[in-house]
C-alpha cells in the first residue's frame, strides 16, 4: 500500500500523491449562498399570512368558547354532587365524633341542647351545599370567585395564610390539577390584567380559580363543624380557637381508619401566665389528644360514584383543552411572527 505521506526535502508534504498546489483549496473563489438565501427571507415569509393565520385564530377562539360551555355545564353537575356528598359526609363526619370519639361528652348534653347540635349540623350541612353552588360563576366573571376567597382570607384573622397556601400544594386533587394546566398558567399572558387575557387564558384562569374556590370551601366548611363541636361542649374548651382553625390544614395530618374525613391531633393546650422582666415563668401545658374534622376533596370524590364520575369527565375536558391550548399558542407564535415578517419588510431598502 502506497504511504500517504512522503516528506520532500525542502517541500511541503504530498497527500496520496496529489501535488499541494492542486490540494490547496482557493476560498476566494467560493461562493455563499447569503444574498440568495437573505432574499429569500426577507421576501417569501415563514409562516402563513397574517390574515390566514388571524382567521385560525378566529376558529380556536370558537373552539374555546365551545370548551368553556362544556366546562360550564360539567362543572355544574359536578359541584351538585359534590354538594351532596359534603353533606353527607359532614354530618356522618360529626356522627363519628359525637358517638365514638368524644361519646361521654355527646350524652353529658341533654335532650334538648342534642337536638339543638343536630339541628345545627343540618344547618351548617345545607349551608355548605348552596355556598358550594354559588361558587360557579360565568367565565367572565371569574374575578368574582377570586374576590370571595380573598373576602375568606380577610374573616380568618388568625389563620396562617402562608401555612393554607401550602396546603393547596399538598392536597392531592388540587396538586393533579395545578399540574395539569402548568403549560397553560405558566404562560406569560396568565398574569395579564383581565381586560388582556386571551379567551385561552380567561378560561384556564376561570378553571382555576373555581378548583381554588372549591378547595377553600371545605377548609371554612371543617373549620365551622369543628367550632360547633367545641361551642357544643364535645370538643375541649380549652382548646384555642388558632389551633382548631389550624387543623384543618395542619401538615402530616393522621386520617382516622373508616372515615378519611376525620383526623387525629396531639395538641398543647397551655395556660400561660405572666412572665416580669422578661423571665417566663412556669406555664401549665397538657397535651389533648383531639378528633378534629377535616373533609378532603379526593376522599369525598372516591366515596361518592356521582361525583367521581363527573370529576373523571373533567379530567377528561382538561385533557383536551391541554391539546388546544398547545394549537392555540401555536398559532399565537405564528401570528407574531407573520407580523414581525410584514413589519421588516415594510421598512427594508433593498442594496
Amino acid at each position: 500500500m502506497q504511504n500517504c505521506w512522503r516528506r520532500s526535502t525542502g517541500t511541503s508534504p504530498r497527500v496520496c500523491g496529489i501535488e499541494p498546489s492542486i490540494a490547496v483549496v482557493n476560498l476566494a473563489n467560493t461562493r455563499y449562498p447569503g444574498k440568495e438565501s437573505l432574499s429569500r427571507a426577507v421576501n417569501e415569509p415563514m409562516v402563513g399570512s397574517v390574515k390566514q393565520i388571524s382567521q385560525q385564530l378566529v376558529v380556536l377562539n370558537q373552539q374555546v368558547a365551545d370548551m368553556g360551555e362544556e366546562f360550564y355545564k360539567t362543572y355544574a353537575h359536578y359541584l351538585t354532587a359534590l354538594g351532596q356528598a359534603i353533606r353527607q359526609q359532614l354530618i356522618l363526619s360529626c356522627y363519628h365524633v359525637c358517638t365514638e370519639s368524644y361519646p361521654q361528652q355527646f350524652l353529658q348534653l341533654s335532650m334538648g341542647q342534642r337536638q339543638q347540635f343536630q339541628q345545627s349540623v343540618r344547618d351548617l350541612a345545607n349551608q355548605a351545599q348552596k355556598e358550594l353552588l354559588a361558587q360557579l360563576q360565568p367565565i367572565d366573571d371569574q374575578d368574582l370567585i377570586e374576590e370571595d376567597s380573598d373576602t375568606d382570607d380577610a374573616d380568618e384573622e388568625n389563620f396562617d395564610e402562608d401555612s393554607e397556601d401550602e396546603e393547596f400544594e399538598r392536597d392531592p386533587a388540587s396538586e393533579s390539577q395545578q399540574n395539569e394546566l402548568e403549560f397553560l398558567l405558566s404562560a406569560p399572558s396568565f398574569n395579564k390584567p383581565a381586560q388582556s387575557l386571551t379567551p385561552l387564558d380567561q378560561l384556564a384562569r376561570w378553571q382555576e380559580s373555581l378548583e381554588k374556590a372549591i378547595a377553600k370551601k371545605l377548609q371554612t366548611t371543617s373549620h365551622a363543624a369543628n367550632l360547633l363541636l367545641q361551642q357544643s361542649e364535645i370538643l375541649p374548651k380549652r382548646l384555642p380557637e388558632p389551633v382548631l382553625k389550624a387543623s384543618v390544614s395542619v401538615e402530616g395530618s393522621d386520617p382516622i381508619a373508616g372515615n378519611a374525613n376525620l383526623l387525629k391531633l396531639l395538641v398543647e393546650a397551655s395556660g400561660e401566665r405572666s412572665s416580669k422582666q422578661g423571665k417566663s415563668q412556669e406555664s401549665g401545658e397538657s397535651l389533648l389528644h383531639l378528633v378534629a374534622i377535616h373533609l378532603r376533596l379526593s376522599e369525598i370524590e372516591f366515596n361518592d360514584t356521582t361525583t367521581m364520575a363527573e370529576r373523571n369527565k373533567l379530567r377528561d375536558l382538561k385533557k383536551r383543552f391541554q391539546t388546544l391550548g398547545r394549537d392555540y399558542q401555536k398559532k399565537q407564535r405564528e401570528r407574531a411572527i407573520a407580523e414581525a415578517q410584514d413589519a421588516w419588510r415594510s421598512t427594508w431598502s433593498h442594496d
